[in-house]
């Protein structure tokens, strides 16, 4: 219960003490914001006019920290239209100050009842994500983020062995680990092993020790050439383990130069799971970001520390070639208070930056008309041609983006 005026804030906060409500009374913006947070249970009530920083400056501020928590403006005479523009901003509801006990009520005990439902309904998505790895493990909530989940889903319903490609940093073993999670056998052992350092040895007694489980290989393409022919006689065997490759390289076009084995090649290509890198899927980029943030904090016990748009906006104007790990030092850093969410990397030219919002502007338009070119080249008012020149130069592939 927000209001600079202390009369007015103790007669609100006695209404809502008689309704058998506990309120938490403040007397500025500064006050109210360290009460907010996002498994705050409450809701935000708050004068529109205080010194300093104002009720729209808390709404801002409360929604930035949970979209979904209500907050009721108070509104002095003639304020009605900056309430109603707080709605417009998406204030849960307004009222008129003097406003009567009953009236004020009904609001917030409304509001109280909306936002319980809205904990509720977290709560349950989170039981239900708990129980998969993929929604776990591999967060974001672009599209390409979600097909990505269903790939791993799919791929862990059959038997086959798995090849995870992507750039450095993108995160091959912990997609090996989902799909062994969301396997058949995923209780059985999980073993990863650096594969340049294997022999068909050793490669036999990983198989053994693994059982009906998992060996992921990590970046397969280092794996010696003799083991490579001991991991395909591995591979003849029906008892086994499945076998999950991880590799950053390019594995077709090293077996066409001989740097691979051809049959090994084509027997891990049965399955792929590619990871996008960051630069392709920009909005997942704030998830991971405060995700990352979290659990830093959580590890040096630090005050999880305030991530202004600002903030976001710079992580998303780069382009992260270090993907998820540069991300996550980025994360770091911020945490303890070291950068401002900047990768460690050279400021970019005006020219990159501007490419680099033409890069985001196509990916958007492909993921809002699912991968169809054409529709969205109309929706960008783009000649096709054009179109799709612009997709060739930024190496946006359109059918990644189809449902």
């Amino acid at each position: 219960m927000v209001d600079d005026d202390l009369s007015v804030r103790e007669a609100l906060g006695q209404t809502l003490e008689l309704a058998d409500l506990v309120p938490t009374l403040a007397g500025s913006y500064i006050e109210a914001k360290d009460h907010i947070s996002r498994d705050f249970a409450g809701v935000v009530v708050t004068d529109i006019r205080m010194p300093g920083k104002d009720g729209f400056q808390l709404l801002e501020y409360a929604h930035g920290i949970d979209p979904e928590l209500p907050v009721i403006l108070l509104t002095g005479e003639g304020d009605i239209p900056m309430a109603v523009k707080g709605i417009s901003s998406g204030a849960f509801d307004f009222l008129e100050k003097p406003c009567a006990p009953k009236e004020f009520l009904a609001v917030v005990e409304k509001a109280i009842r909306t936002r319980a439902l809205v904990l509720e309904n977290r709560r349950l998505k989170r039981q239900v994500a708990q129980g998969d790895a993929a929604a776990r493990l591999l967060r974001g909530t672009s599209a390409i983020s979600r097909k990505m989940r269903e790939e791993a889903r799919a791929v862990s319903r059959s038997a086959a062995d798995v090849l995870v490609t992507g750039e450095p940093g993108v995160g091959t073993a912990k997609m090996a680990e989902v799909v062994h999670l969301l396997s058949a056998g995923s209780q059985a052992p999980f073993l990863k092993f650096s594969a340049a350092s294997q022999t068909g040895d050793s490669l036999a007694a990983a198989f053994r020790e693994a059982k009906d489980g998992s060996v992921f290989l990590d970046e397969v393409a280092a794996l010696p050439s003799p083991a490579q022919f001991a991991l395909l006689d591995l591979l003849e065997h029906h008892d086994r383990p499945r076998l999950i490759a991880g590799t950053y390289a390019d594995l077709g076009k090293l077996a066409r130069e001989g740097a691979f084995s051809p049959d090994l090649f084509y027997r891990l290509d049965a399955a792929v799971i590619r990871i996008p890198p960051l630069r392709e899927r920009r909005e997942d980029i704030p998830v991971l970001f405060r995700h990352y943030v979290d659990i830093a904090c959580e590890q040096a016990g630090l005050p999880s520390p305030q991530i202004t748009p600002e903030v976001i906006s710079r992580l998303m104007a780069q382009d992260w070639p270090g993907n998820a790990r540069s991300l996550m030092n980025a994360a770091m850093r911020f945490a303890m208070g070291l950068s401002e969410g900047e990768a460690q990397e050279e400021e970019l030219g005006l020219a990159e930056q501007l490419a680099q919002v033409e890069r985001s502007l196509l990916i958007a338009a492909l993921q809002r008309h699912d991968g169809n070119a054409t529709e969205a080249a109309k929706g960008l008012k783009l000649p096709r041609k054009t179109f799709y020149d612009k997709l060739a130069r930024h190496g946006v592939r359109a059918e990644l983006y189809r449902g």
